[in-house]
Formats: structure tokens, sequence, C-alpha cells
């Protein structure tokens, strides 16, 4: 499902695959495709691949297609895996984990799923 809301356009710090998980790139206004879940997660990439120094929009709220890089269920929190894939959060969290938002829809490695966008940091429970 795809229910867009905001999408911002950022400079693609470096090569940026569809359907992607983003984080921040090393200046203002610039996005890199996630690698994990240790640092703020922007949004989701279209589903338009960006070379580096191009424009890359980022889907920031709403729901957005995004590639599932495990198992999910619906209802899952989703961080990024290593390629920005997005993947189930771990719960209880064993760090401080930034999540995107919660799987719409259940689906397997590969699937194009859906991600209700709701970016929030999942803290280590003292």
């Amino acid at each position: 499902m795809n229910i867009t809301g905001l999408t911002t356009a950022f400079r693609a710090g470096a090569a940026i695959l569809a359907r992607r998980i983003l984080t921040d790139g090393t200046a203002d206004g610039v996005a890199i495709q996630a690698a994990d879940g240790s640092a703020r997660l922007l949004g989701v990439s279209t589903d338009i691949d960006s070379d580096s120094g191009e424009v890359v929009d980022a889907v920031r709220t709403g729901l957005a297609p995004v590639l599932y890089g495990g198992t999910i269920t619906r209802g899952d929190p989703l961080t990024a895996d290593s390629t920005g894939r997005a993947i189930a959060a771990t719960l209880p969290v064993a760090a401080d984990t930034y999540i995107i938002g919660f799987a719409e829809v259940s689906g397997v490695v590969g699937d194009i799923g859906s991600v209700q966008i709701a970016p929030a940091l999942l803290p280590v429970a003292a």
C-alpha cells in the first residue's frame, strides 16, 4: 500500500537504491542509505535509484513501499539492515535502536512491503 504524505528532496551522499530506508549524510540536506538502526532514520526512498550527488526523494510521512530484508509480521517496528532494507526491530532492544515505523503487511526477505512511517527511538531499558 502506498499513501504518501510529505516527500522531501535530499542530495544523495552515495548511491541509494529504490525503496530503502534513509539516514542523515555528512552535511545538512544530504541523505544516505541506512546501514542499521544506530542513527536517526529519515524516511524511505521512492521507486527511483539515485547516484551519489543526485537528488533523492524521501517519503517522510504516511505509508510507503519498502524492501523487506527479513521475515516481517504486520505491526512489527521496523529498523534498517546493512543495506537499508526494512527488518523487524528485536525487542527488547540490546542497544538504543531507531525505527522508521511499523509494518502494514507481513512478508519475507525480498518482498516489497509497506511501512507506516513513524520515526522513533527505542531506548535500552535501564
